[in-house]
C-alpha cells in the first residue's frame, strides 16, 4: 500500500481569530529561570501575530490556553473560532475538550503523518529555536536566560516583515505601524542609572539587556544578581558588536590557533585529525616527481556550538589547495563522486543475493 498524495494546504483564515495554530515544544536540555523547561505558543492565521508562554510541565497547556482566550478576547473584542494542533496528549484531555465546546472553539487536530498541515507551528518553533541559539551564542549570559530569548525573538517576530502577510503581523493585529526604534540587540551591556544613590557612589550600574517586559515600556536588565526594569539606560551595541566579533571567531591560520587562548584545545583536535587520517590511510607518502611541486594544505578550524551556544567541540580540517592547481599543468580532467540511486539499490541487492 502506497502513501495518499497530499491533497494541498488547508484554507487561511480570513479574520483574527478565525484560526489558531498552537504547538507545545520541550522539555528543553536546559531549564530557564524558575524551572521553566517548555513552551507553547499560539499563532494567529490571519496575522501570523504570534504569543508565547513558558511552563515547567506540558499540564499547564490548558490553563495557558484560557489566559491566552482571556486575553485576545478583551483585546480585539472577537472570540476564536478554530485552534489547530498536533495529536499531542496536552491537547486530547477531557478539560481540553470541554473547554472547546463550552466556548464554541472548533478543534482541529491534524491526522498523524501530515506534516504540511503543521507547517505553520512547525516553522514557528524551528525560528524561535534558531534565534535562540544564535542569541545565546553572541553573549556570556547563563544558560537559563534562554526563557528571556524565547519571549524576545517572539516580541521581534510579531515586529518585522513575513511573507506569509502583506504587513507586519503588529500591523495587522493592532492596526498600528510599529515603533522599531526603541529595540536594542539583545545581550548587549548598558549604564543604567541607580534610583538612589550618595554623592559618592556611582550614579549609574553596568547590566545585560535581556528582554521587554509585557506590562510596562522599558527593558529588562540581569546585574548579575537579579533581574529588574528600567525606563532606558546607555547601551553599548557598538561595543557588543566589536568586541563579539574578536571574542567568538575561529582563528584563520595554524599560527593563530596555537597562540590564541584555547590552543590546547585547538592542538588536540589537529592531533586526533593527523591520527584519524593515518590510521585510515588517506595518503601514501612518496616522492614527488621530477619539476612538479607539490600543492600545499591548510588548517580550517570550527567551534561547533549547543542550542545554548556554549562550544560543543573544536574543529580541526586538513583540507589542500586545490586552487592553486592549473589546468593542463597540474591537470586535465575533473571528477565528482556523486551515486545514483539504481547504482545504490543494484549493489544492494547483489549483496543480499549473495548474503554479503
Amino acid at each position: 500500500m502506497t502513501k495518499a498524495p497530499f491533497s494541498g494546504k488547508g484554507e487561511r483564515a480570513n479574520d483574527l481569530l478565525g484560526l489558531i495554530h498552537s504547538d507545545v515544544c520541550g522539555p528543553m536540555n536546559t531549564q530557564a529561570r524558575d524551572g521553566f523547561q517548555y513552551f507553547i505558543t499560539f499563532t494567529d492565521d490571519f496575522s501570523r501575530y504570534g504569543y508565547i508562554y513558558l511552563m515547567r510541565h506540558k499540564s499547564e497547556a490548558l490553563e495557558k490556553f484560557k489566559e491566552f482566550k482571556n486575553e485576545v478576547h478583551n483585546q480585539q473584542g472577537k472570540s476564536i473560532k478554530a485552534l489547530r494542533s498536533d495529536r499531542g496528549g496536552e491537547y486530547l484531555s477531557q478539560d481540553f475538550d470541554e473547554l472547546l465546546k463550552e466556548c464554541g472553539i472548533f478543534s482541529q487536530l491534524t491526522p498523524p503523518g501530515t506534516p504540511q498541515w503543521n507547517g505553520v507551528f512547525d516553522r514557528r518553533n524551528r525560528t524561535l529555536l534558531d534565534m535562540v541559539r544564535s542569541m545565546m551564542s553572541h553573549t556570556d549570559l547563563p544558560t537559563f536566560f534562554c526563557g528571556y530569548a524565547l519571549e524576545t525573538t517572539t516580541f521581534t517576530l510579531n515586529r518585522v516583515p513575513s511573507k506569509s502577510v502583506q504587513k507586519t503581523p503588529h500591523e495587522m493585529w493592532t492596526g498600528k505601524r510599529p515603533n522599531m526604534s526603541f529595540m536594542k540587540v539583545w545581550g548587549c551591556k548598558a549604564y543604567v542609572k541607580h534610583q538612589m544613590s550618595t554623592k559618592l557612589e556611582p550614579k549609574s550600574q553596568k547590566c545585560t539587556f535581556v528582554g521587554y517586559p509585557k506590562e510596562t515600556k522599558g527593558y529588562y536588565f540581569y546585574n548579575e544578581d537579579k533581574v529588574f526594569v528600567a525606563r532606558t539606560g546607555v547601551f553599548l551595541e557598538k561595543e557588543f558588536h566589536s568586541n563579539k566579533g574578536k571574542d567568538q571567531d575561529e582563528p584563520k591560520t595554524y599560527q593563530e590557533a596555537v597562540a590564541s587562548p584555547d590552543s590546547q584545545k585547538w592542538l588536540e583536535s589537529m592531533r586526533s585529525k593527523m591520527d584519524s587520517m593515518s590510521e585510515n590511510y588517506v595518503w601514501t607518502l612518496v616522492e614527488p616527481p621530477e619539476g612538479i611541486k607539490p600543492i600545499g594544505c591548510k588548517w580550517v578550524f570550527k567551534k561547533k556550538t549547543e542550542m545554548d551556544g556554549n562550544v560543543q567541540t573544536y574543529k580541526g580540517r586538513l583540507v589542500a589547495k586545490g586552487f592553486r592547481q592549473i589546468h593542463g599543468v597540474d591537470y586535465d580532467e575533473t571528477f565528482s563522486p556523486v551515486a545514483m540511486f539504481k547504482s545504490i539499490r543494484i549493489l544492494l541487492a547483489v549483496a543480499a543475493f549473495h548474503d554479503y
